[in-house]
């Protein structure tokens, strides 16, 4: 078994959290605004929380199968634990963001599994909004990434989305650049400024973004 500790701390290890914390302060809240500004929130694969820092939401929950409590805002419930062994309400949820995680799955079976078990945690009406690098614009580098298991697409993750019983509402198949070791500049300015951008987005964005609706349970 892979030790993330020491991976993610390898693979950060020029990484200046302060100024990755910051650029992620823009990048949340247009994605927390996409996704309609929900009170009560999950993300299920939180890693160091830079999402969930960074939105007001009233009710901020995340899981994570390594502790982060150095980088977690203390207002934030966590569950350590696998994700898929993770007991969540149902129908509690009005938003859940995934980032950079269904890529990290060993089967389009397991991807089915997760999406399945977030829908059951939704409200009717909640968004989820999905974040990951795009294999479709960045194929020599994403398996760089040891965990990097399943190559994935916004197309294919569309349709999982689907098949898991959303409705899709919005995708941006260049959102962000492939790595905070890459070209994104540790700086909030440049990074609202990039996000303002569609031509910039066109040009560098490698991640892709979709945001979809669980609908109301029919004959309600």
């Amino acid at each position: 078994m892979i030790n993330f500790d020491r991976l993610y701390d390898y693979r950060f290890r020029n990484v200046d959290q302060s100024s990755r914390q910051r650029v992620w302060n823009v990048i949340a809240e247009d994605i927390y605004l996409r996704m309609g500004c929900p009170e009560v929130v999950l993300d299920p694969a939180a890693g160091r929380c830079e999402f969930m820092n960074a939105i007001p939401a009233k009710e901020r929950w995340v899981i994570d199968r390594v502790h982060q409590d150095g980088y977690r805002d203390p207002g934030i419930a966590v569950i350590i634990a696998n994700v898929f062994d993770a007991e969540l309400p149902a129908s509690h949820f009005e938003g859940v963001f995934v980032s950079n995680f269904l890529e990290h799955l060993d089967s389009p079976a397991a991807v089915a599994a997760l999406l399945s078990k977030l829908n059951v945690a939704m409200q009717s009406g909640g968004r989820i909004a999905v974040m990951g690098p795009n294999f479709k614009y960045c194929a020599r580098e994403y398996f760089d990434c040891a965990d990097h298991v399943l190559a994935m697409s916004h197309i294919a993750v569309e349709e999982h989305l689907y098949a898991a019983g959303f409705i899709i509402d919005a995708t941006l198949p260049r959102y962000l650049p492939f790595s905070f070791r890459g070209i994104l500049p540790p700086s909030p300015t440049l990074t609202r400024a990039y996000l303002n951008a569609p031509l910039a987005r066109h040009l560098l964005g490698k991640q892709f973004l979709i945001v979809a609706t669980k609908p109301a349970s029919e004959g309600l």
